[in-house]
């Protein structure tokens, strides 16, 4: 388990990482929840152009579905907003490394479906359930967070424990453990300052 220090020196580093990077999380918090909703908006143009697409196009033969009216409409508005989407993620997501950018676009994504998910839920009055689920939310919007502030990276986790995150210091000496979890969200909280202006 980490102690106070350590989990300390991981929110300066995150301090320190946004003054090296002159980061305004705020905004970024709020362009994140924005890019959020364009992957929602792309999933939902997808199934609503598989939903609408005309079956018995005659340009096709027998048994082929085809991109006739109101489906190759939605395909095209689909592509529109993953261009947005794209263009606002790159504001956000500066390390190319690996697969730092799917990851990173997937963990919205979950985040913002998961979150729905728990809205439903409330909806239907089952608190516990929706509180479980926008916990899960949170946890991955902060992995997100992490990822994308390099405090949460592949050379900070060692295979023995999956779910733990080494705490190494700047000559890659071991400082601790902790679940990657348990810390981001704190994290998150004192590096994304909403009401920055």
């Amino acid at each position: 388990m980490a102690s106070k220090k350590d989990i300390q020196d991981l929110l300066d580093k995150v301090e320190k990482v946004t003054a090296q990077k002159e980061l305004d999380l705020s905004s970024g918090e709020d362009l994140s929840i924005g890019i959020m909703n364009l992957i929602s908006i792309e999933e939902h143009l997808f199934y609503t152009s598989q939903k609408t697409k005309d079956p018995t196009s005659p340009s096709l033969p027998a048994g082929k579905a085809g991109l006739q009216g109101a489906g190759k409409k939605y395909l095209d508005l689909l592509n529109e907003i993953r261009l947005m989407r794209t263009e606002l993620m790159k504001e956000i997501i500066k390390e190319s490394e690996g697969e730092v950018w799917c990851i990173s676009k997937h963990l919205l994504a979950a985040s913002m479906r998961i979150m729905e998910v728990g809205t439903k839920e409330l909806k239907k009055g089952n608190k516990d359930k929706a509180w479980n689920l926008f916990d899960k939310s949170y946890k991955l919007y902060s992995l997100f967070w992490g990822l994308n502030l390099g405090v949460v990276g592949t050379k900070d986790v060692k295979q023995e424990n999956k779910d733990d995150v080494r705490f190494i210091d700047e000559k890659s000496e071991e400082k601790g453990s902790s679940s990657v979890f348990s810390k981001l969200g704190s994290l998150v909280q004192k590096a994304v300052d909403c009401c920055k202006e």
